[in-house]
């Protein structure tokens, strides 16, 4: 049941994410899903550079850390794609 819940908060995570950087027509929800656990990744590694903890388990703070890596994800992808 774990598995199927983190996939849940990926997709949502990565749904947000997809909404601010106005990306949301582009790419379907296996991306957003996609976007939402490699967010959650890089969100916590970032927040463990400046001393903070990343993602603890499915609560608010948790959902914003994993955003803000999808968002820098995205745009980490367009700068490449240029």
């Amino acid at each position: 049941m774990g598995i199927i819940l983190w996939i849940i908060f990926g997709a949502i995570a990565g749904w947000i994410a997809s909404m601010i950087m106005k990306t949301n027509n582009s790419q379907g929800t296996m991306m957003d899903i996609v976007l939402g656990i490699v967010g959650a990744v890089v969100g916590g590694f970032l927040m463990g550079l400046v001393g903070q903890s990343g993602v603890t388990g499915f609560n608010i703070n948790s959902m914003v850390v994993a955003v803000i890596g999808a968002v820098v994800v995205i745009f980490v992808g367009r700068r490449l794609r240029r």
